[in-house]
């Protein structure tokens, strides 16, 4: 760790640390004021996407945010088990695995209950098992007593709280889609979750908010088919490509040091940490063949590399493998460790002052949240998850308030490198019956409020990723 890299924590921030509690709350989008220029500052965008977590989880006794309603220190809200007939407040866990609940889509509406926000034990307890490809289900990894009501805070996770202390920290940040990872993830680069029934013909895509077509290493090796989904319709690359912006995916492709159960056996370089089809789907994307760019999905050494060498992609994703993703059952600890070398690179990187990094979690994991989603389209919003901005030009200690989804993502893709110019069908060329255009939701919020692009560029903040697993026994 280079310690002249690291920017000083203030003395509240420190004493808090210090005792386990919360720094000083931080500004908020209420009392700060808004400069939204200079958006073409950034010329890299590094989108890192974990997953399932709710904003409760995380980051609900985080001061000046919308957090688990308190009185004294006590929450005042619960949630009824049907298992005991006892009413269960959100409670402090400091369990390095958790195992949450069920999150597709029927989870999502009994989680929210018409806005009551009371089915997280009830679903947990009583959802239907589907013990198939990368499990959504803790039950089947054994898990018999909910932890869904059980939140983290600075004691489990030192380094995402000091980002927030120190950068941008969103309360209202919805998954975009009311269900499970991969219609997140499709969304994320597409703005929409399909079904298509002709091959490469974006005109015979339906609206499928869960069951989009499954990759091939989903289910099953018995139940596997090998037969790649058809997701034709119009993705974001699609116009990156069409304006020269250039752009990667980066994925663990089975070349890093460590394997999926995190043992260290097996022969360096040849090792099998990979990131889940469900977390991956551009390479099923009738766009990226034809573009000629199934290249652009990389592995996660190629963006070690080209931050080193300041040639990072003006738009980059980066997804997790299962071990250090923090989907249940991973541990809190290793994902936090990980996204901390992760951000760690691009700021010692030459292109850290050009840079904005968007950190969120894809769906809510079934944990708690007490925010009922706000009703958008026939697809979401979701419930509500964490996220974080972190850039040199990034407010400081900033609680962005405003209503965001990963749309706000795409948004800001687009307003800083192609014109303001949306996946919209009667615009982008290659039309596809999708409901709407969701960038230009009037509910959304824009992220451009998150920076202050007249400020000097700020230094960088490195962590120590070590320092993730110190209250978790590591």
């Amino acid at each position: 760790m280079n310690a002249r890299l690291i920017a000083p924590i203030t003395l509240a921030v420190a004493l808090a640390v210090a005792q386990g509690g919360a720094a000083l709350a931080p500004a908020s989008s209420a009392s700060a004021a808004t400069d939204a220029s200079g958006i073409q500052k950034i010329r890299h965008i590094i989108i890192i996407m974990q997953e399932n977590r709710s904003f409760d989880s995380y980051f609900g006794t985080y001061p000046g945010v919308n957090g688990i309603p308190m009185r004294n220190g006590v929450p005042t809200v619960c949630v009824t088990d049907p298992a005991s007939g006892k009413c269960v407040a959100p409670y402090h866990d400091p369990a390095d695995v958790n195992y949450g609940g069920p999150h597709g889509q029927k989870d999502a509406v009994a989680d929210v209950d018409g806005g009551r926000m009371d089915g997280f034990i009830d679903r947990s307890e009583h959802g239907d098992i589907k013990c198939q490809g990368f499990n959504h289900d803790p039950r089947c990894q054994g898990s018999t007593i909910p932890d869904v009501m059980g939140y983290h805070d600075r004691r489990e996770l030192p380094n995402y709280w000091t980002y927030a202390d120190n950068f941008v920290l969103q309360d209202a940040m919805f998954e975009p889609n009311a269900s499970w990872s991969l219609p997140e993830h499709l969304f994320m680069v597409s703005e929409w979750s399909a079904h298509c029934s002709v091959p490469d013909d974006p005109s015979s895509c339906a609206n499928a908010l869960q069951s989009p077509g499954m990759p091939p290493d989903f289910g099953p090796k018995r139940l596997r088919t090998n037969v790649p989904p058809n997701y034709a319709w119009t993705d974001l690359t699609y116009l990156l490509h069409a304006h020269g912006v250039s752009w990667a995916y980066y994925i663990f492709a089975g070349s890093e040091p460590d394997t999926e159960d995190g043992s260290l056996t097996g022969r360096q370089g040849r090792l099998g940490a990979r990131t889940p089809g469900i977390w991956n789907p551009l390479p099923y994307f009738t766009t990226v063949h034809r573009d000629g760019q199934l290249s652009n999905i990389e592995s996660i050494d190629d963006f070690y590399a080209a931050a080193k060498n300041g040639t990072l992609p003006s738009v980059v994703w980066i997804c997790p493998n299962s071990r250090v993703s923090e989907h249940p059952p991973a541990a809190v600890s290793s994902g936090q460790a990980y996204v901390t070398g992760v951000i760690n690179a691009v700021m010692q990187s030459p292109d850290w002052n050009s840079s904005a990094i968007f950190l969120g979690w894809d769906d809510w994991g079934g944990f708690y949240d007490h925010v009922k989603p706000p009703t958008v389209d026939q697809n979401g919003y979701g419930l509500r998850v964490p996220g974080l901005v972190i850039s040199p030009y990034a407010r400081s200690g900033y609680v962005d308030h405003q209503t965001l989804s990963f749309d706000a993502y795409a948004k800001f893709i687009e307003d800083d490198f192609l014109g303001s110019q949306r996946i919209d069908p009667k615009t982008d060329g290659r039309p596809d019956p999708r409901p709407d255009v969701r960038e230009n939701q009037a509910i959304l919020g824009d992220l451009r409020n998150d920076f202050d692009f007249s400020q000097k560029p700020r230094a960088p903040l490195i962590l120590d990723p070590s320092k993730a697993m110190v209250n978790a026994g590591g």
